[in-house]
């Protein structure tokens, strides 16, 4: 079966450390969903504006020669590296087929542009350039399941670091005092530029002339 990428995912995450390790945990970062010319057309998306998520079906395409060499068993980072489970008890991009599904939030369609209609997403956690092999509405009749049990990864990550930041940024964040949580930095589009010798990370920032420096490795 070949499998033809119908759209490319654009949005600011242009490498793949700093990506939300889950569809949804950073509901403020926008995505386009812009489709490739033999799929520009409107049609094709008549009534997706009744919906308010969307399945995207995608390719790990960072990790795609990975995949030829793939593993039975990975180690998930929720589990500190230090637990083996089998790779399709997790969503781990180095998998027999570099398949990745996300569910995100729609945003709005823009229905006349000079790349045909261009569909805005929140919550995505694919990097910028990922190919998209197929969209499917989201049922929550069908697709949710909230009595279901989640396994290693039953509950939502919480911060495991502190983020320090000059007192004149942390007005402007919003905060009440200059220690941020790291889960804060997507809320105002921060984006990861570096590791520091200490091993910790440093952030820009698009529209301040300051930055921020986690205190522990996220």
């Amino acid at each position: 079966m070949l499998l033809k990428p119908i759209a490319v995912v654009h949005n600011d995450y242009t490498e793949k450390f700093g990506i939300p390790r889950q569809a949804g945990l950073v509901q403020e970062m926008e995505s386009r969903l812009v489709f490739e010319p033999p799929y520009r057309v409107a049609e094709a998306l008549r009534g997706i504006e009744e919906f308010d998520y969307l399945w995207l079906i995608w390719q790990f395409s960072a990790n795609v020669s990975a995949a030829e060499e793939w593993s039975p068993t990975v180690r998930p980072p929720r589990l500190g590296g230090n637990r083996r489970l089998g790779v399709f008890v997790t969503r781990s991009p180095f998998r027999p087929n570099a398949l990745g599904l996300s569910s995100v939030r729609l945003l709005k369609v823009d229905w006349q542009t000079s790349q045909g209609p261009v569909i805005h997403i929140a919550g995505a956690d694919l990097m910028d350039g990922t190919p998209v092999y197929d969209i499917k509405p989201y049922i929550p009749y069908a697709d949710a399941h909230p009595e279901a049990k989640g396994g290693f990864a039953s509950e939502a990550p919480q911060p495991r670091c502190k983020c320090a930041a000059p007192k004149n940024c942390c007005s402007l964040w919003r905060c009440r005092n200059a220690v941020i949580s790291c889960l804060c930095l997507p809320w105002i589009h921060v984006l990861p530029i570096r590791r520091t010798a200490t091993k910790c990370m440093a952030f820009s920032l698009p529209d301040m002339k300051c930055a921020s420096a986690c205190s522990r490795t996220c």
